[in-house]
């Protein structure tokens, strides 16, 4: 069935509570790449539990309601679903132990017309259930390929950061694995378009290909090591947009503008040097 607009708007979409422990935040940091290198001790600092620290973009994973769009009801083709854009602010330090919760809601909805897709904008608040302190909040934006048509406003869209057009100040290459997004979807997200060979051919790719919140954690690495010498108390606030998908295994090269306050970049994959990412915008706590 088609998307009907006042529904999925106002989706309810299940509040999530997760017992968060140590183990949990050793596998976010390791599947997003780190640990590659074991002689690395600021690396050792996001795995080595006597010293554990949380990668700033964690609170994508935390609280989260799961693949709740394959769900027949929202009218949407799960299948042709792609993640677009996402954001993510800090506002208290990530705990490496105790209970988080998780409440997700649409925000907007824009219709681009007949055959030519939709846009979903969301948002998860991610809570200390024991404090009840905000700790972090999560924005994103889907592109629904195949639900465009359906009535809706096709308006307002969100402006992306400007990226400068003078080259980048500081780059860096950072390897995926080429297992890395079996590896990653253990944290939740169990789409079957990153395992699943065939579903990956249905929806248009020879291969499975990497989580786009996979990526974000690979160049916010790149950012905190760059930009706050991995000192996660100066990570403040990350924006990009998703350009094209990465297959696992392939290099990610992050390049770098110093902004007043933080940073733009962008992103590309150095074996078809092509831009995954674009757009991207840094902030300081």
């Amino acid at each position: 069935m088609p998307i009907v607009y006042e529904k999925l708007l106002n989706y309810s979409i299940p509040e999530m509570r997760q017992h968060l422990r140590w183990q949990d935040v050793a596998m976010y940091n390791f599947s997003i790449g780190l640990g590659q290198d074991p002689m690395d001790e600021q690396q050792l600092d996001f795995l080595f539990e006597p010293r554990l620290k949380v990668m700033p973009s964690m609170p994508v994973v935390l609280g989260a309601p799961g693949f709740w769009s394959r769900n027949p009801d929202t009218g949407m083709d799960w299948v042709k679903i792609l993640h677009g854009e996402q954001g993510l602010v800090l506002h208290k330090p990530l705990l490496t132990e105790g209970e988080i919760i998780g409440r997700s809601r649409v925000t907007g909805l824009v219709d681009r017309g007949e055959g030519k897709g939709a846009l979903m904008y969301s948002e998860r608040e991610v809570i200390d259930a024991k404090t009840g302190d905000l700790l972090a909040t999560v924005t994103s934006t889907s592109f629904l390929r195949g639900d465009g048509g359906f009535g809706g406003p096709s308006g307002p869209v969100t402006k992306p950061h400007p990226e400068p057009e003078r080259a980048p100040d500081v780059s860096l290459d950072l390897a995926t694995r080429p297992e890395q997004a079996l590896i990653y979807r253990l944290n939740t997200d169990l789409n079957p378009l990153h395992i699943d060979p065939k579903i990956a051919a249905t929806a248009g790719y020879p291969r499975p290909i990497l989580h786009g919140l996979c990526t974000f954690g690979t160049i916010c690495h790149v950012l905190l090591k760059t930009l706050c010498d991995y000192d996660t108390a100066r990570f403040g606030k990350m924006d990009l947009r998703f350009s094209s998908p990465v297959y696992p295994g392939e290099t990610i090269r992050t390049e770098i503008w110093h902004e007043e306050s933080g940073a733009a970049f962008r992103a590309r994959v150095v074996e078809r040097d092509k831009v995954v990412v674009s757009n991207g915008l840094f902030r300081f706590a």
